[in-house]
């Protein structure tokens, strides 16, 4: 059975589909509407993601999408390990700029579910790490939304004390939460 454990922030979720294991390995059933309906989270799917980290220490993020194309995320590592994290960024909810994290990796079979209205972001703990991603919104460029992984008003407890990780050129100039215009989710 999938164990579901809320997290701090309302919607977040950490799923841990059961693996059902023998001498030739294990099976796991990794998402099940069924299970994701019984947790309160009604959605369907419409694309699947992948992404390849070379180097420990990469960060992406921190990601969101804006109505009408907002999304939804399930999240799980196929090799590897990664610090998933989640800011809410809804205006008017009692958490927003609040963060939380948790580690998932490919041994355990972690998953994170990011609800729309959170930017997603993530440090990789492993070399060689790829994940998957299911979300539930088509992606649009000209919505999408972002906010620098260190923003000191976030305060994120990153994993790895890196001064200078792997970015990309779009992430080393997102802004600040404080400095982010208003979005609708």
């Amino acid at each position: 059975m999938t164990t579901v454990t809320p997290l701090a922030l309302d919607g977040v979720l950490l799923i841990t589909p059961k693996r059902h294991g023998d001498a030739r390995g294990w099976f796991a059933e990794t998402w099940s509407h069924k299970s994701l309906l019984a947790a309160g989270v009604d959605t369907q799917f419409v694309q699947d993601n992948q992404a390849f980290n070379a180097r420990k220490g990469t960060v992406r993020g921190l990601h969101f999408q804006k109505a009408p194309h907002a999304q939804g995320k399930l999240v799980r590592v196929l090799k590897g390990a990664i610090f998933d994290v989640c800011v809410d960024v809804r205006q008017g909810s009692k958490t927003y700029g609040q963060w939380v994290g948790a580690t998932l990796t490919a041994e355990a079979g972690e998953q994170l579910w990011v609800p729309r209205g959170f930017a997603h972001g993530y440090m990789t703990v492993a070399d060689d790490t790829e994940l998957f991603y299911k979300v539930d919104g088509d992606y649009a460029p000209q919505l999408e939304g972002g906010l620098i992984w260190n923003d000191p008003d976030i305060g994120i407890a990153w994993p790895l004390d890196i001064a200078d990780p792997v970015l990309s050129e779009k992430d080393k100039v997102l802004p600040r939460l404080k400095d982010m215009p208003p979005a609708d989710f």
